[in-house]
């Protein structure tokens, strides 16, 4: 895991969002770029619907809501696959 972005207009599901990225990010050690995105055309090139979303080394991991802090955790924890817990 490289770089983590919050793609989302400033709304607070965004900042929550953020803030629960940026606390398990620093828990486990993290010490990558947390980039919050608020330009609507930027946030469109990721092609989400809805925001709040998390991209992970340019991959759309989350969209539309606010991720659970053991999703975000899980994120972190997963060792073959860079955006979630899936295993591959």
């Amino acid at each position: 895991m490289k770089e983590i972005k919050i793609l989302g207009t400033g709304c607070p599901k965004c900042k929550a969002t953020f803030k629960i990225v940026e606390e398990v990010a620093k828990a486990n050690g993290f010490s990558g770029p947390i980039e919050k995105v608020e330009d609507i055309v930027a946030i469109m090139s990721y092609a989400v619907m809805s925001t709040p979303a998390v991209v992970i080394d340019d991959k759309v991991a989350f969209a539309g809501g606010v991720p659970s802090k053991e999703q975000v955790e899980s994120w972190f924890k997963s060792s073959s696959c860079s955006c979630c817990s899936c295993g591959k």
